[in-house]
């Protein structure tokens, strides 16, 4: 199908029949204006929290931008600045809050001290699977919260793609006991983190390029990161041999998320174009990391101790995790609202999910 068609019939397609069963003066120059302002070209400008050309999240972003010039003709420009060009890594969101930049593309879990509920979106530990993640924003309220919350700050947010799910870990000395956490250093945010200070860990928040460094020189005894794929290219390996299976993030959202006033400027076809081109960003993001991270696992060093956290480990972050959501839902309204959203659709999915995926998962072995 060529551009200009998709574009007709997706995005444009009830008014572009309007316009082509009229013949009134009148009609015709108001579809001349529309032709007109549909080819002004729009330039924004996009800033990461990763390093220029990142694998799999930051090429990912770079793919995004080449397709929504792709699918407006060159109408569409997104110009993509790596961390610390623009804004730092972990100042993304009160750029374009300012509208010092059009959008940003980040971890939605970096903004918790902004509101704890944006944790929850960025998911859950023990919690929701990615497509479970996705499903949840699409048809059972999630986006609708999320919008509302990022609104305050004048931010329009949509899902710009998923890790699936992650490792626990890398760590210098070993896990065996609950005991072994006091006083840790990991790096390791949101609700995960939360959870690790709890257990008597002291969580770090980094952002990618400081990690190894800090790894290596003892500044931290643990990191979490992604997976085998990304984990590997930051060589975690050379500096803590044991890896562990993870917990904290089953399903990570990323985000894509435009100044809302900017985004409210664009015309219907360009949102339609980049609220098409981040799905296929996100679907395409969860495929290469669920490849890649398989590849890369059978290439790991010898070196490397792939573990399990102990079962009191286990058993305490679960009772951890649920004071936490209650302390944090009796402090905030917001956190309360979303909470409850989350966990009726954990509810409502977890019957199905259980004859059906976890079913296939435990008869294939």
């Amino acid at each position: 199908m060529k551009r200009r068609d998709f574009i007709t019939t997706t995005a444009l397609g009830a008014s572009a029949l309007a316009f082509g069963g009229c013949h009134r003066a009148e009609d015709k120059t108001e579809a001349n204006s529309f032709n007109i302002n549909r080819g002004k070209k729009v330039t924004l400008k996009l800033a990461t929290s990763w390093p220029a050309h990142f694998p799999i999240m930051g090429t990912g972003v770079d793919t995004f931008a080449k397709r929504c010039s792709e699918l407006s003709g060159g109408t569409l420009e997104i110009k993509i600045f790596a961390k610390n060009i623009l804004v730092p890594a972990l100042q993304v969101f009160d750029a374009a809050s300012a509208a010092q930049i059009d959008a940003f593309h980040s971890g939605v879990y970096y903004w918790k001290g902004k509101n704890s509920a944006f944790s929850i979106f960025g998911g859950m530990p023990l919690g929701l699977t990615s497509e479970e993640m996705i499903t949840w924003f699409k048809f059972a309220g999630g986006y609708d919260l999320w919008r509302e919350m990022y609104g305050k700050y004048n931010l329009y947010p949509l899902i710009g793609g998923t890790t699936g799910p992650q490792m626990g870990g890398w760590f210098k000395k070993e896990i065996n006991s609950l005991a072994d956490l006091k006083g840790l250093k990991m790096r390791i945010p949101g609700l995960g983190g939360e959870v690790m200070k709890k257990l008597g860990a002291n969580p770090v928040l980094l952002p990618a390029g400081e990690i190894y460094t800090a790894l290596e020189r003892g500044t931290i005894d643990a990191t979490e990161w992604v997976g085998p794929a990304l984990d590997s290219m930051m060589g975690f390996a050379k500096a803590a041999p044991y890896y562990y299976e993870g917990w904290h993030e089953p399903g990570s959202i990323l985000e894509l998320t435009f100044n809302k006033a900017r985004w409210e400027r664009l015309s219907s076809e360009h949102q339609a174009i980049i609220t098409a081109a981040s799905e296929e960003m996100t679907s395409n993001m969860l495929q290469e990391f669920r490849y890649k991270n398989a590849v890369a696992l059978q290439k790991l060093p010898k070196t490397v101790q792939i573990k399990t956290f102990p079962d009191e480990m286990m058993r305490a972050a679960k009772k951890a995790l649920a004071e936490i959501l209650a302390d944090e839902s009796a402090k905030s309204s917001d956190f309360k609202r979303v909470l409850e959203s989350y966990e009726a659709f954990v509810k409502l999915n977890q019957p199905w999910d259980d004859i059906a995926r976890k079913h296939i998962l435990e008869i294939r072995g």
